[in-house]
């Protein structure tokens, strides 16, 4: 049994960029494999672990897939071009040290651009674009890359390892959504419900919710709960009546995102989650946000509508390459995540 730093250190420094996500895949089956009695992979790719029982049926479920880089051209020297996969803010992505996953292997390399002592006194007054980026990873040629194996199409992800900061604090990349991922399966492994499980490790979340969207529709369950990471606005840049969370203060309930353009959370399903914090005494906080959504927005849409809550690690600098959490927020989401799964009766009929 894998321990929750243990598992998000090993999460977070493999790699899965959307549609590309079978090394991820590959650790979240190894540990959920024992705690349920049926595991698969659907035609899109999603992770599916079934925990046969009674209803209402659950889905529980957490993204698998990372933002990253795809490449899109090699030139004649032997420089990659890219496209983004997901949402990047551009200044985040220079001079990072990247992997290119080509068809013989990974491949070491930087994103390079105009050096600052030869731009003009007004590109350095721009925030630099990745259109003007490419990756070198030192070869002369064309030839020579495709010799390694690098083609259009071929992902391309950060090279950042996890870190321990101080106290219960950790560093690393793609903790969106691999803390998701964490809190779904220790969640699984502390729950004693007899409701039916669908563990579902869900694919292009970033580039649109799609695998979300996808196994909701053909596991047809009565509620579930996604999980996922949320903004703070606890650190300097950004304010408190902005993003009212804090890192450190427990699982994040979501009451509604993206100004309601996302989830708005069912008064049903709202009482589920907190009666459940409060009976076991789980700290917990509540958001509402202006921007941003889970999976959760494609869940509680399919077919005729499933109930649905979100619970969440607030995590701060998102969509970089050095993201931080508090490994207490995660431990919380996945105990109120496995108590949640064991009241779900008392509110919700098959």
């Amino acid at each position: 049994m894998t321990d929750i730093k243990s598992l998000l250190e090993m999460l977070s420094n493999a790699h899965g960029i959307s549609g590309r996500e079978g090394s991820i895949q590959d650790v979240v089956r190894q540990e959920i494999a024992p705690l349920v009695d049926e595991v698969k992979t659907d035609s899109f790719g999603n992770l599916i672990a079934i925990k046969k029982g009674e209803r209402p049926s659950i889905m529980i479920e957490a993204h698998m897939d990372e933002i990253g880089l795809m490449v899109k051209f090699v030139d004649d020297k032997g420089f990659l071009r890219f496209v983004k996969i997901g949402g990047w803010f551009d200044p985040t992505l220079l001079n990072q040290r990247v992997i290119v996953h080509s068809l013989k292997g990974p491949l070491v390399g930087v994103l390079g651009s105009k050096p600052v002592h030869v731009m003009k006194e007004e590109d350095r007054k721009k925030p630099p674009e990745a259109k003007d980026m490419f990756v070198d990873i030192g070869v002369n040629s064309k030839k020579e890359a495709e010799d390694l194996g690098v083609v259009p199409g071929a992902p391309v992800t950060i090279d950042r390892d996890f870190k321990t900061l101080q106290g219960d604090k950790v560093t690393g990349k793609a903790f969106d959504n691999r803390a998701g991922l964490v809190a779904m399966i220790e969640a699984l492994r502390r729950t004693k419900t007899k409701c039916t499980i669908y563990a579902v490790g869900t694919v292009q979340e970033e580039v649109g919710l799609k695998g979300a969207k996808v196994s909701a529709y053909g596991l047809d369950p009565d509620i579930a709960i996604a999980s996922d990471v949320t903004i703070p606005g606890d650190h300097p840049g950004i304010e408190m009546k902005d993003a009212p969370v804090e890192m450190g203060k427990g699982p994040v309930i979501t009451v509604a995102d993206a100004s309601g353009r996302g989830i708005i959370v069912s008064p049903q399903v709202l009482t589920w989650m907190m009666d459940t914090a409060r009976q076991f005494n789980i700290p917990h906080q509540l958001e509402v946000s202006e921007g941003g959504t889970t999976d959760g927005t494609a869940i509680h849409l399919v077919r005729d509508g499933i109930p649905t809550g979100v619970i969440s690690v607030a995590t701060r600098y998102i969509h970089s390459p050095v993201e931080v959490l508090s490994l207490k927020d995660v431990e919380g989401s996945a105990e109120l995540m496995a108590r949640a799964m064991e009241t779900a009766p008392r509110y919700f009929k098959g």
